[in-house]
């Protein structure tokens, strides 16, 4: 079983970590149970506010974020300033992996919408990859499901409409979120998809007529998720794929 003993535990006062607590995070609850609390000196609760940037391309990874009911953006920022989102990481998964020492980010990471997260440096992390138990195993299985989550978003990227782009971009933060509500504005929904802020708008009033979301001011909650599904298409069903992919079952 993994031993971090010789790697120093954060500093902190946050209370305790608890069975239950971290196993809010798909991830850490796919882990056997003495393996994940052999973590839980090393893992600090953090709050992470909309907005904050986790890590910026090219930082040395130094720790993990692995998301409660936060969602993370990873985004890829051009030099000109245009952003396009190419993931999102809630509670299914982790931000930040890095699995090898000075590893730098290849992508930005900010909070999309308001939770908290699990921290680990990723000294620790990589000492548990390197054990060869369930948090390996783990690792491994959501490495391999987000390249193919890549790939499709890429496809439905080039051969998707606004509406259809759109319908997945609000059922894939559903997921990861424990409302129907979801924060965002409509411009922030235009620049991560890399479309017209107009486009989004004529999509958000299609849908919104159609009964399927109603639109606050920096809000969108959805109203029939099942005809948002219907709106997305296959892309949507092929990324997402197993709903109990990312977490196996601890034993």
């Amino acid at each position: 079983m993994f031993n971090p003993s010789h790697i120093a535990a954060p500093a902190r006062a946050a209370p305790p970590v608890s069975l239950a607590g971290a196993q809010q995070n798909d991830l850490l609850r796919a882990l056997r149970r003495e393996e994940l609390e052999s973590l839980f000196p090393h893992l600090e609760l953090v709050q992470l506010p909309a907005g904050k940037e986790l890590y910026g391309f090219g930082d040395r990874l130094e720790h993990a974020y692995l998301p409660t009911n936060a969602i993370v953006s990873l985004q890829y920022i051009n030099e000109d300033g245009a952003t396009t989102e190419i993931a999102m990481v809630g509670r299914e998964g982790i931000a930040g992996a890095a699995m090898y020492p000075d590893e730098r980010a290849t992508h930005t990471a900010i909070v999309q919408c308001a939770g908290y997260a699990y921290r680990l440096h990723t000294d620790v992390l990589r000492a548990a990859f390197r054990d060869g138990g369930t948090m390996a195993q783990q690792l491994m299985r959501y490495t391999s499901i987000m390249f193919a989550q890549l790939a499709q978003s890429v496809v439905s990227s080039r051969h998707s409409s606004i509406d259809q782009k759109l319908c997945r971009w609000l059922l894939d933060r559903l997921d990861r979120s424990l409302s129907p509500e979801l924060s965002v504005t409509q411009e922030s929904i235009a620049n991560l998809l890399g479309v017209r802020r107009e486009s989004i708008t004529a999509a958000c009033g299609k849908l919104q007529q159609d009964g399927l979301i109603e639109c606050r001011r920096g809000k969108v909650v959805v109203l029939d998720r099942e005809g948002l599904e219907l709106g997305a298409g296959a892309c949507y069903f092929a990324a997402r794929g197993n709903p109990e992919q990312f977490a196996g079952v601890a034993q």
